[in-house]
C-alpha cells in the first residue's frame, strides 16, 4: 500500500534527518537531510528505500536489538509513544553516536502503520564524543552518554557520580559542550580543601578594600560563570559549615562580593561531582538533605573502567594518539590482554598512567607486554577472589619494577632515575647499591 501523499511531504518538509518504516523495518521514505547525511559512501549515493533500517544504520543483518543495542521500536510498540536512545550508527564520516527518536504513526482503525525515526548528532554542531575527550562504545559508556546527551540542553542540575579516575570533569565538560551554553565559560571548582575565608572571596569575590591585602576588585568564580557552567568537583567534600553558603546561592540566585553592599544575580549551570556516597552522608548527617536535594536533580552514573572492558582498546588507543611527542604507539596482543585481565582500581587515570610509564620504555611502535609494570601480570586475574596471600607488599613491588627497570635499560642509571621522576641517590638506594 502506498505512503498517503500529505505523509510523504511532511517527511520531506521537516528539516531534521529522517526516515518513514513500515512494521518490518523497511525504508519506505528518507527525506533530503537524511540522505545528505546519511544516504552516501565516498561521496556515492546509496540505495536506501526498500532496505532495512538496521542494515543502513548498523551493518547489521538482523534488528539492532538482537545484536545487543537498544532498539526504541520495542518500548514504542509496547506503550505506542516516541521513544529515545543513543545509538552507535555508520555514517559517511565513520562510526558516529547518534540520538534517535523513533515516533509510531497509527492508521485510520489505531493500528502501528509506520515508524518515522528522527537521526540527531550529539550537539547542534555534530560534536563527537571523542571531540569532547570521551571515548567508548560498550553498553555502560552509551548509556551515561546517552543521559548526558538529555541533560545537556537544560538548565537542570546535574550530579556526576563515579569512582576516582573515571572522568567526571570530563563528563561535565561535555555537558557543557553539548548544552546551548557552550560559548561561554566553563569554570571549574576543586570543592577539597575549601576553607570558609576561601570559599567567600573564591565563590563570590570582593571588593577593594574588604580585608587587609583586598587592593583592588576581585571577580568571584559565580561571576565568572555568567552564562556558562559552574562544575563543584568532589562537591562531597565541602563542610558542612559551609554547605548552607552554597544552598543558600542555589536557592535565591544571588550573592554579594565580600565587602560589598551590592546584590548580583548568577547565572549559571550547576554541574556537581563526587566519588563519595551522598545518600549516605546525608543519612549519617555530614551532607545537607536540602542541599543534596537540590544538587541531585539528575544524576548520571559513571561507569568504572572494570564496568566497560570491552572500552580498553579504544581508550588505549585515544590516550596513546595524546601523548606528547607524536609517536604511533599500539599495544602488542599480550600487552593488551594483560591490561584486559586488571581490575583498574585507580580507572582512566590509571590506564593512562600505566601507558604513559610503558611509553617511555618503548623504543619502537608496539608497547609489549616486558613494558607494562610487571606487577600486573602476577596479580591474579579479576575473574579469581584475591586473597590476603595474594597481595604483594608495597615496597617488594616497587623493588621488583625498578630492578626490571634497570635491566631493561641496560644499567643506565641516570636514565632511570630520570624517566622515574626520582635521584640517582634515591634510585642506588632503591637498587640496593
Amino acid at each position: 500500500m502506498p505512503i498517503p501523499p500529505e505523509l510523504r511531504d511532511l517527511l520531506e518538509a521537516l528539516p531534521e534527518p529522517r526516515i518513514l518504516t513500515d512494521t518490518e523495518y523497511r525504508i519506505l521514505a528518507a527525506n533530503q537531510a537524511y540522505r545528505e547525511a546519511f544516504g552516501h559512501v565516498d561521496g556515492v549515493a546509496i540505495r536506501l528505500l526498500g532496505r532495512t533500517c538496521y542494515e543502513i544504520s548498523h551493518h547489521f543483518d538482523r534488528p539492532c536489538d538482537q545484536c545487543g543495542e537498544s532498539c526504541p521500536r520495542l518500548a514504542a510498540l509496547k506503550t505506542g509513544e516516541p521513544c529515545r536512545v543513543l545509538h552507535l550508527h555508520h555514517t559517511p564520516r565513520g562510526e558516529e553516536h547518534v540520538d534517535v527518536e523513533l515516533i509510531p504513526l497509527r492508521d485510520a482503525d489505531g493500528n502501528i502503520r509506520y515508524f518515522m525515526e528522527t537521526l540527531t548528532l550529539l550537539g547542534e554542531k555534530g560534536e563527537r564524543p571523542e571531540a569532547l575527550g570521551m571515548v567508548g562504545r560498550s553498553p555502560a559508556f552509551n548509556a551515561m552518554l546517552g543521559l548526558i546527551n538529555r541533560a545537556a540542553p537544560a538548565m537542570t542540575p546535574v550530579l556526576l557520580l563515579g569512582e576516582s579516575g573515571t572522568g567526571k570533569e570530563l563528563a561535565a565538560q561535555a555537558l557543557h559542550g553539548l548544552s546551548p551554553r557552550r560559548d561561554k565559560p566553563f569554570v571549574p571548582v576543586d570543592c577539597s580543601g575549601l576553607t570558609e575565608t576561601l570559599f567567600e572571596s573564591e565563590f563570590f569575590g570582593y571588593e577593594k578594600g574588604a580585608f587587609t591585602g583586598a587592593n583592588r576588585r576581585k571577580i568571584g568564580l559565580v561571576e565568572a560563570a555568567a552564562g556558562g557552567t559552574l562544575f563543584l568537583d568532589e562537591v562531597g567534600d565541602i563542610p558542612l559549615a559551609l554547605q548552607v553558603k552554597l544552598l543558600r546561592l542555589l536557592e535565591t540566585g544571588t550573592y554579594r562580593r565580600v565587602g560589598g553592599v551590592e546584590t548580583l544575580a548568577a547565572d549559571f549551570r550547576l554541574v556537581a561531582a563526587t566519588h563519595r556516597d551522598l545518600d549516605a552522608m546525608v543519612a549519617a548527617g555530614s551532607f545537607r538533605r536540602d542541599l543534596y536535594y537540590r544538587i541531585a536533580v539528575f544524576p548520571i552514573h559513571l561507569p568504572a573502567l572494570r564496568e566497560r572492558r570491552e572500552d580498553l582498546p579504544l581508550l588505549a588507543e585515544a590516550l596513546l594518539a595524546r601523548l606528547p611527542g607524536g609517536r604511533k604507539l599500539r599495544l602488542s596482543p599480550e600487552a593488551l590482554a594483560i591490561l584486559h585481565d586488571h581490575a583498574f582500581p585507580g580507572n582512566v587515570r590509571e590506564l593512562r598512567n600505566i601507558l604513559e610509564r610503558a611509553a617511555l620504555l618503548t623504543d619502537g611502535e608496539v608497547i609489549r607486554a616486558e613494558a607494562l609494570p610487571p606487577e600486573l601480570s602476577s596479580l591474579p586475574s579479576t575473574s579469581v577472589p584475591l586473597t590476603e596471600d595474594a597481595i604483594l607488599p608495597l615496597d617488594q613491588v616497587e623493588r621488583h619494577y625498578v630492578r626490571w627497570a634497570f635491566e631493561r635499560l641496560r644499567g643506565d642509571k641516570k636514565r632511570l632515575a630520570r624517566l622515574l621522576g626520582i635521584s640517582e641517590r634515591t634510585l642506588y638506594r632503591k637498587l640496593g647499591t
